[in-house]
């Protein structure tokens, strides 16, 4: 069922439109889309979120079994777009400061009735030449609250839209049947399963920049595209490193608000969340030793560069020594007033340069 739920995200990802944009908010500001489900089966046409909770509290109190339950999906609110959703559903304070305030730590918390998690999104950037100030991944946030009847997701940042999970939830309804828990494994595995996408990208760029640091014509510039790699890397990691814990606890311990159906669910994307770490920390060790073999051709090519000038001056010293001699205008020079004393001097040097110079091109010097 996840494998099918799997392939109807990226399917609709290819068929719909981003609605991450408030101007697509046919609700509002703030609100993409308020839907009631029951028994996993939307309810036709979108209202307000009072409407929505009253329908769905009159469908569970007639049917106490019901799994009726309304989702509600919000772009970046403001404070005062949110309190109103926050007084309806009575959410705990703390749990309203972590809505409206992005760049939280990744977590799961409980409060009183309400569940709130809340997870780092990556995206991978698009460019067509890895440069030293090219943007690898961006990042954004998603923050999930789920309580008996209801769901919120809250989503920061221009990527990660929800509305193609929405619709791929929607072709299982017996997914959706489990409730409230059903969306926030979704959004979970959702996100995970783009950390996998973006570590396969970042992977090329890597390919990219150790295939060019060993070539024959590797320049130095290479050094400031491994060290953006890094940088890059390292906020792809703050994303997914504190998310280990959270993603456990949902998976093992027990919790009133996640169904025990949807609870195995929860090691499967904790598993694929190991996968990506590990993959991170592979990369992080890679670009290490890349660049420290960039760095030691850099001190080979800059001793082979010495080496030559070291040589050069070696052998125009020989001249140089000659004909300083020559010119103190000493009156008792030796041959100063021979006939070919001029002619052998040049030969002297140029013979001495020939075999200085023999010398350091078989010791690799030149």
């Amino acid at each position: 069922m996840i494998r099918n739920l799997r392939r109807a995200v990226r399917r609709a990802y290819r068929r719909t439109v981003d609605l991450s944009h408030p101007a697509r908010s046919p609700l509002g500001s703030a609100v993409v889309n308020c839907v009631g489900y029951t028994d996993g089966v939307r309810q036709a046409g979108s209202c307000p979120a009072e409407e929505a909770l009253r329908r769905v509290r009159k469908e569970n109190s007639a049917d106490p079994a019901g799994s009726s339950f309304v989702w509600i999906g919000l772009h970046e609110p403001t404070h005062e777009e949110f309190t109103g959703l926050a007084e309806l559903f009575g959410l705990h304070p703390l749990t309203v400061e972590d809505a409206v305030n992005a760049h939280s730590r990744p977590k799961v918390v409980r409060y009183d009735d309400t569940l709130l998690a809340v997870f780092k999104t990556v995206g991978y950037a698009e460019h067509d030449q890895l440069t030293a100030t090219s943007q690898v991944v961006e990042t954004g946030e998603i923050t999930v609250i789920t309580g008996r009847d209801f769901v919120i997701t809250i989503r920061y940042g221009r990527h990660g839209s929800l509305g193609p999970l929405r619709e791929a939830l929607e072709t299982v309804p017996d997914q959706l049947t489990k409730g409230p828990s059903s969306v926030l494994h979704a959004v979970a595995d959702f996100v995970v399963d783009e950390y996998l996408a973006v570590a396969d990208a970042v992977q090329d760029d890597i390919d990219a920049v150790e295939t060019a640091v060993f070539s024959e014509h590797a320049g130095r510039g290479e050094a400031g595209r491994i060290y953006q790699l890094k940088r890059e890397l390292l906020e792809f990691k703050r994303a997914v490193s504190p998310l280990n814990r959270p993603l456990e606890s949902l998976a093992t311990q027990p919790a009133l608000l996640i169904a025990p159906e949807i609870r195995p669910y929860f090691r499967d994307v904790s598993d694929h969340l190991a996968r990506v770490n590990e993959q991170i920390n592979e990369y992080d060790s890679l670009l290490d030793s890349i660049l420290q073999a960039h760095l030691a051709q850099m001190t080979v090519a800059q001793n082979e560069d010495m080496r030559k000038i070291t040589a050069w001056a070696a052998i125009v010293a020989v001249p140089t020594m000659v004909c300083g001699v020559y010119g103190m205008n000493f009156e008792h020079v030796p041959e100063l007033r021979w006939t070919y004393g001029y002619p052998v001097v040049l030969g002297v040097i140029a013979v001495s340069c020939f075999v200085i110079h023999r010398g350091f091109r078989r010791n690799g010097w030149l």
